[in-house]
């Protein structure tokens, strides 16, 4: 393990349960064994908790395997925006390409895939009918991952995702499982949309429970805050910041920045201020 990656994974506190699922995920996905495939790894729990912190361990992980990575990430407000998360995903490893090299890469699907990746101009007549739309992707995602495979496709706060790519996506993830395809979402539970319900169910249908975030212990944020204003914080300054944060990481970090910010000591009469 280099030096970079021992400091990268010190900062993930209590996440040793998900780093060992991510490493099992990429070692099978770059593996050669009868075992060796894609999958999917669901990440779950709520604002805070450091899933945004998990999925940049996955990418860097996966980069240093030699991976093709698919990034993503949902938007508040692009949740009406049909096929923004599956634009985000595809088009960068299209976009630029003369429109001779995109028919040629499209096949049969360019006039129906194209316009909805925002790739060319809509054609005329009536839309592609929807699930003609998502065999398209499927083709698309497939060869993409036959081309340069191993693929890692990393969807952040997927709770924000377009109904059409989530739909689409928990349609399509069972099949990881027979390509070198490794599929990596986190949302929260408590926030997926009515339009999500498909998803709801993604990671049973894959096979896989969703790895679910708890809070940090006490001696987690501790550890965290002494690492931050020093290792003179005093145990009760310590108890006071995780009772206040309910150790969420997120609210624990935004503490003890506060504290070094207003020039705070870290001791129990500081404490409640500094909460």
């Amino acid at each position: 393990m280099t030096d970079r990656h021992a400091r990268t994974r010190h900062t993930l506190f209590e996440r040793e349960t998900e780093l060992v699922a991510v490493d099992e995920a990429l070692d099978r996905l770059t593996g050669s064994g009868p075992d060796a495939g894609g999958g999917l790894l669901a990440l779950s729990g709520p604002a805070g908790l450091g899933k945004t912190t998990l999925l940049a361990e996955v990418r860097r992980s996966a980069l240093t395997r030699s991976c093709t990575l698919l990034a993503a990430r949902g938007g508040e407000q692009e949740q009406g925006q049909p096929f923004h998360v599956a634009r985000q995903l595809i088009q960068p490893r299209l976009a630029g390409r003369s429109e001779t090299s995109l028919r040629a890469a499209l096949g049969g699907w360019y006039p129906i895939v194209g316009p909805a990746l925002g790739l060319c101009a809509p054609g005329q007549g009536a839309p592609p009918d929807p699930q003609g739309l998502r065999d398209g992707l499927d083709w698309v995602l497939t060869q993409l991952t036959v081309q340069r495979a191993p693929v890692v496709l990393v969807l952040d706060d997927a709770h924000w995702g377009d109904a059409e790519s989530l739909g689409w996506l928990a349609a399509f993830a069972p099949r990881a499982e027979h390509l070198a395809l490794l599929l990596v979402v986190a949302y929260r539970p408590d926030e997926l949309p009515a339009h999500a319900e498909a998803f709801r169910g993604l990671s049973g249908r894959a096979g896989r429970r969703p790895l679910n975030l708890a809070p940090l212990s006490a001696a987690a944020v501790s550890t965290l805050v002494r690492e931050t204003v020093g290792e003179h914080a005093e145990e009760s300054f310590c108890r006071e910041a995780w009772a206040v944060t309910t150790g969420n990481p997120f609210e624990a970090v935004e503490l003890t920045a506060r504290v070094r910010a207003k020039g705070l000591e870290p001791t129990s009469a500081s404490a409640p201020p500094a909460a």
